[in-house]
């Protein structure tokens, strides 16, 4: 099942005509904002580490999203995001 999602992750990549930082900024935010799983950070990060976003880029996109989604939600997404950037490095 992974690598459906997977396939299916890196194909919308392709037919997308936004850049890939802005394509994964998307995606995480998104992920927030729905109180996404720990798999689906996983399944994006190593997307987000080709694009060369640091760690502190990740913390600044969660605080930026926290007005709009919740610090709850905010704080729901920190470990899990936090776990997989450390596990993808």
């Amino acid at each position: 099942m992974l690598d459906t999602i997977a396939a299916m992750t890196i194909d919308s990549l392709e037919r997308c005509h936004m850049d890939q930082r802005s394509i994964i900024l998307t995606r995480i935010a998104a992920l927030v904002a729905m109180d996404a799983p720990a798999i689906s950070y996983l399944a994006h990060i190593d997307h987000a580490i080709k694009a060369e976003f640091t760690g502190e880029q990740l913390q600044d996109l969660l605080v930026s999203v926290a007005p709009a989604v919740g610090t709850a939600r905010v704080m729901s997404a920190a470990g899990p995001l936090t776990k997989a950037y450390g596990c993808a490095l």
